[in-house]
């Protein structure tokens, strides 16, 4: 019943993602070059908290109170800082392409100390930095943790991640971006591919040229393609980006196979082929048990009492069966031949493994 179980789960993970050749739309598969979101990077203070902060063992969060108090006009040495309620964080944020002073956008803080938990803090003013180290935003308020930690005489109780948390819109832009992109002064404009491949850019091309009605659209190499913009729209470029994100494109994938040996998972791609190829599967099942005896000395003899292990070692080798498998045949067809060998997902990246070893897996194999 178990093998039966596992076979039928085998089938239901693989059949489920397996992909298919439907169409997918223009912002779907590509972005615009030039339009992307900007890192920003903070250090900053969390206060508020119930004694979860950081030990007198971070001299960071000592050094960085000290300071901060200073900037307030309060003076006072590290030594005579003795405060549990107060954590340093790394504080990061994407600032948009388009984003202008006054914008306010999301913030994650994470602890850079041996904070217990962020829960009930309140991030204090941060500057964002970007990696040219000038500022481009400022981010203050109440963490959103979604967690719990608590700790008391030694126990633990926690609840998803307590030391990394939000303040959403909790920083204001101060600087527009200087990346960001005029479309009023493009006469041009090129679509990236996120999984670039020549058969896709090739359809994207097309399904554009088609959907405008004019040849606007070519195909540079496997990941770009580049769009004329008509001169209807070089006023409203908006309007024109509108009609083509909306394209319906056929996208084209390679023949892969990934493994994850950690979990076992096996995803195959619907174009994975194997040539004629034969597999025989077979295991070793080795038991060991280990009991427990009781040597007890004749009366009189001066002998102590001792335990004695008595451990039995059990080797069992199932019979492995020969299969054939392969001929240019579809997804369907290898995976009902694979699971004739009552094969769990992880004996099953095992044996494709062995088939890609041997020539016969025409397709990509990937071990993560």
């Amino acid at each position: 019943m178990q093998r039966w179980i596992g076979k039928l789960l085998i089938l239901c993970v693989i059949f489920c993602i397996v992909p298919t050749a439907d169409a997918a739309r223009v912002k779907d598969i590509a972005d615009i070059y030039g339009i992307r979101d900007n890192n920003l990077l903070g250090y900053g203070l969390v206060t508020g908290l119930q004694r979860t902060g950081d030990t007198m063992r971070n001299q960071a969060t000592i050094q960085t109170v000290s300071k901060r108090l200073q900037g307030l006009g309060v003076t006072l040495t590290p030594d005579q800082i003795r405060s549990r309620n107060v954590a340093v964080v790394m504080v990061t944020a994407r600032l948009p392409s388009s984003a202008r002073p006054g914008q306010r956008i999301d913030v994650t803080v994470s602890s850079a100390g041996d904070a217990i938990s962020l829960q009930g803090g309140v991030l204090q003013l941060t500057q964002l930095l970007a990696p040219n180290g000038e500022a481009f935003a400022v981010a203050q308020g109440p963490l959103s943790i979604g967690g719990y930690s608590m700790q008391a005489g030694g126990a633990l109780s926690q609840k998803n991640h307590s030391t990394v948390g939000t303040v959403p819109l909790g920083a204001t832009v101060e600087r527009e971006n200087p990346n960001r992109l005029n479309l009023l002064e493009q006469t041009q404009l090129d679509f990236l591919l996120r999984q670039p491949d020549f058969t896709t850019a090739k359809r994207m091309a097309d399904a554009i040229n088609q959907g405008i009605g004019d040849e606007i659209a070519i195909a540079v190499d496997e990941s770009a393609i580049a769009v004329k913009i008509p001169q209807d729209y070089r006023k409203d470029v908006v309007s024109f980006l509108a009609l083509v994100e909306d394209i319906d494109v056929t996208v084209d994938s390679p023949a892969k196979v990934v493994f994850n040996e950690r979990t076992g998972t096996v995803v195959m791609g619907a174009d994975v082929k194997i040539s004629n190829v034969a597999v025989a599967h077979g295991g070793i099942s080795i038991e060991v048990r280990s009991n427990q005896a009781v040597s007890q000395p004749n009366a009189f003899s001066g002998g102590t009492t001792a335990n004695i292990d008595n451990s039995t070692l059990q080797a069992q080798e199932e019979d492995g069966t020969l299969t054939l498998v392969g001929g240019d045949v579809s997804i369907n067809d290898l995976i009902e031949a694979l699971n004739q060998l009552d094969v769990k997902p992880r004996d099953l990246g095992q044996i494709l493994q062995a088939i890609k070893a041997s020539g016969a897996l025409q397709a990509e194999l990937e071990v993560i």
